[in-house]
């Protein structure tokens, strides 16, 4: 424990001559905020905090923190899900919001130069003027930075037609854990060779930190058509996404709310959403012809799925209220308890239905409420986990019926995680997921980028 308080000393001492003045944060209130993520159940307190303001300064302090052997964790906004951003213990933290500028936009090209610390629905804002716009929209996209979301490939409601993260982001400028400069693909949509920057998005900050990102931007669509269909139980919305793309449909948006997770949106941003046991909102965009022919098909497949109320719209701040609802579906389940854990695990669309019956009954099984919203077209499930965390042992009950959700995702051929990572929250459950080679081929490839596990230490991979 010494050496890593001389090791942090020496680091601070060096970092006093970079100018950086007060934007090294080191007292107990000024590290407060840093302590955690939006996943508030882990804590860590960092050494201290470095406010960088430009890209040679992200350079210059992770060389020194190469050099002084302390381990660093880069944070943009904050709301990584899965304790991803969360500080390392004896180490600092480098928070990235202050690189916000859009570099350029070329709409000739489709193509966006942004820093780190832009908020992903500001590039569409930028972009709109164009007719552009960025496709990844997690929900929190009015706040998440755009370095995070390549840090851990968000996805959103939309990337079911558009992909994640990683298919809209083509170049990246990154600083390695040693400090090098590296150019990671570059502003092509049409790349050739080793598709570096695809390995780079999803690794969690285990390979450096992004300080520019080429993005690829999209033309917003000339019609969007959003039906809403209400179902009598989550098994029945979840076999009608499945009829859906079974008959060969590709929507832009699939989502899934149940009757707790309206509720909770209704209490916060009154959407106004039809009342019943489960919502599925199916969205089309494209061609005007096209999504014309598209949406009368849309109808009959919710006819013949068993819907009961149907509501569509082409308007626009109508469409937006149904969004927001949704987006806020993650905040609004304050309204129903004083805490929650979500989960994102993934499983085949064909097991929706499977899914979401076993989820109701472990819920019942456990005695805790479970609030379900999930992108139904990919099988990205997000249970929302309602507890009292001030009661004896409720954390520790929601986690192990979070766990055991993670293990039913498993069993039916899926993923722990679609798009909020692993962080340190699902650690354990990668050895359920991946063999044992597996797992030792992702620490040799973290090994031969940093070998002193000084980048994002403890994130996905457990410290060797």
């Amino acid at each position: 424990m010494q050496d890593v308080s001389n090791q942090v000393s020496k680091l601070l001492e060096a970092l006093d001559g970079l100018g950086l003045g007060e934007r090294v944060l080191t007292t107990p209130a000024q590290l407060a905020a840093f302590g955690s993520d939006a996943l508030t159940a882990f804590h860590q307190r960092p050494a201290a905090v470095v406010v960088v303001q430009r890209p040679d300064e992200v350079v210059d302090v992770v060389r020194l923190c190469h050099e002084h052997g302390v381990p660093f964790v880069a944070r943009g906004s904050g709301t990584s899900l899965s304790g991803g951003s969360l500080p390392v213990a004896g180490g600092i933290v480098i928070a990235l919001n202050r690189l916000d500028r859009i570099l350029s936009i070329d709409p000739d090209t489709r193509v966006a130069v942004v820093e780190p610390g832009v908020v992903n629905l500001q590039v569409s804002a930028a972009a709109a003027a164009h007719g552009l716009h960025y496709a990844p929209d997690p929900s929190s996209q009015q706040i998440c930075t755009v370095g995070g979301n390549v840090a851990f490939n968000s996805g959103g409601a939309h990337c079911l037609k558009h992909g994640m993260t990683s298919n809209h982001v083509i170049g990246i400028k990154a600083v390695l854990p040693d400090g090098t400069v590296a150019m990671l693909g570059g502003d092509s949509t049409e790349p050739i060779g080793p598709d570096w920057a695809g390995l780079f998005c999803g690794s969690e900050g285990l390979f450096g930190i992004a300080i520019e990102l080429t993005l690829r931007l999209l033309p917003v669509a000339e019609a969007t058509y959003t039906a809403l269909a209400v179902y009598d139980g989550l098994e029945a919305a979840g076999d009608a996404v499945a009829a859906i793309v079974a008959a060969g449909m590709l929507p832009v948006a699939m989502e899934i709310m149940d009757a707790l997770a309206m509720e909770a949106a209704e209490a916060s941003v009154r959407p106004g959403y039809p009342q019943g046991a489960a919502l599925l909102i199916v969205e089309l965009e494209g061609e005007r012809e096209t999504v014309d022919v598209d949406a009368a098909r849309l109808a009959e497949l919710l006819r013949a799925s068993g819907a009961g109320e149907v509501r569509t719209t082409e308007d626009p701040d109508e469409r937006a209220l149904i969004w927001k609802g949704r987006k806020s579906a993650f905040s609004a389940v304050g309204w129903l308890a004083p805490d929650y854990l979500v989960q994102d695990g993934v499983v085949p669309r064909t097991r929706l239905g499977e899914a979401l019956a076993e989820i109701g009954r472990l819920s019942e099984e456990a005695g805790i409420r479970v609030a379900n919203v999930f992108h139904a077209g990919d099988g990205n499930l997000h249970p929302l986990i309602l507890f009292d965390g001030r009661e004896d042992g409720a954390l520790e009950r929601a986690e192990a019926l979070a766990g055991d959700i993670l293990r039913l995702c498993i069993r039916l051929g899926g993923s722990i995680t679609g798009e909020h990572g692993v962080g340190v929250e699902k650690r354990e459950y990668l050895a359920e997921m991946f063999a044992p080679d597996d797992l030792e081929l992702m620490r040799r490839l973290r090994a031969a980028v940093d070998p002193a596990e000084l980048a994002n230490r403890g994130k996905m991979l457990a410290p060797a």
